[in-house]
């Protein structure tokens, strides 16, 4: 593979993380901006009441953008299938069936299966199925009703009446494609996942399978085959560690410990950083004086606290604490590791997001 073809590869990649990490969000940003065309088209077509309408569901979705950000989805997912289901019967009652804004109601069929499957889980396929059928219910009862209709409004302008079918049929369309390359791309990323971890079950006893950093036993066996005189350690724990498991699930908090340890392992080249077990993680510095670790420990709590993780439309912040200790001849490795631990602790209790590095 040449240069360009990985550059394209991996920037694929990268697009399409971001779109299923954050599917819901473009959904909700993307039904915004299609009730903006239709607002557009409904004014310059003359169509007073759908143009109202429209600016109702600008609103809608501008809340569900925000309602998003902050992570309640299930709310922004009904409003979705209410409004779209509301607005075509309006807009059928008002310019008949041939306006073709039935094509929305095939439009969100996607986007009740794929949302619906991750938002509501498989204890609620019953509601899934049910919400399907009542929409093709719909589409059946609306082109029963308004296909011999003689509506009380009409777009006169041929350009405006050709896009507005043209622009409803591109809707179902990319919804179509969008929704299934996003739930194909999931996945092969989860499969991949999957794959992975199988392989570490056979990599080696000392390697934590979810962080790829030495678990507690491979920090101990690399540590004693080192002869440094002169080295620091620190022991870091991510704070409210498990308010993240409770409130997003654990799938959340593996993502947040893959984010930490990879900042982490990123500026700490040349010491060994391992998962000491749950969130906690501790790093061996050789070389370092302790003012440069104490330095280099504060660089790495802002950068922590300053960084966010997305996890399928929630952007997670977390913070760090740390204790810190200098190697001291009298103390055994175990001693010196107690003593980090136990500054940890202190930390914990004083406000957390601190670098303690005294008794």
């Amino acid at each position: 593979m040449n240069k360009k073809e990985d550059f394209l590869s991996v920037l694929y990649d990268k697009i399409m993380h971001i779109g299923v990490h954050n599917a819901f969000l473009i959904t909700v940003a993307t039904m915004f901006g299609s009730h903006l065309v239709l607002f557009l088209i409904m004014l310059l077509g003359g169509i007073k009441p759908l143009a109202t309408f429209n600016v109702f569901s600008m609103t809608v979705y501008l809340f569900g953008i925000l309602l998003c950000i902050y992570g309640h989805v299930l709310p922004v997912y009904i409003s979705i299938l209410l409004e779209v289901t509301s607005y075509v019967s309006v807009s059928s009652y008002y310019l008949g069936w041939n306006n073709s804004s039935f094509c929305y109601m095939v439009a969100i069929v996607p986007v009740t299966i794929y949302f619906g499957a991750n938002l509501l889980g498989k204890h609620y396929r019953k509601i899934i199925c049910a919400s399907l059928v009542a929409n093709f219910l719909t589409i059946i009862l609306l082109y029963i009703n308004f296909s011999n209709y003689i509506p009380p409004y009409e777009i006169t302008n041929l350009f405006l009446e050709r896009f507005l079918v043209i622009f409803s049929f591109f809707i179902m369309v990319f919804s179509s494609i969008f929704y299934n390359a996003t739930y194909m791309f999931d996945t092969i990323e989860k499969a991949e996942k999957l794959r992975n971890a199988n392989k570490l079950l056979s990599i080696d006893v000392n390697t934590d399978p979810l962080t790829l950093l030495l678990n507690r036993r491979g920090f101990k066996e690399e540590i004693s085959s080192k002869n440094k005189e002169h080295f620091c350690i620190a022991f870091i724990d991510i704070d409210d560690f498990k308010k993240v498991n409770d409130t997003y699930g654990h799938d959340a908090g593996d993502e947040i410990l893959r984010h930490v340890t990879k900042q982490i392992t990123k500026d700490m080249q040349g010491c060994i950083v391992s998962r000491w077990g749950g969130e906690e993680i501790i790093i061996y510095m050789p070389d370092y004086d302790f003012n440069a670790a104490k330095a280099k420990m504060e660089y790495i709590r802002k950068k922590i606290e300053n960084s966010a993780v997305t996890f399928y439309n929630n952007h997670l912040k977390v913070t760090i604490t740390i204790g810190l200790v200098e190697n001291d001849s009298s103390k055994t490795l175990d001693e010196l590791i107690k003593i980090s631990d136990n500054r940890l602790y202190y930390g914990k209790q004083h406000g957390k997001n601190v670098v303690i590095d005294y008794d």
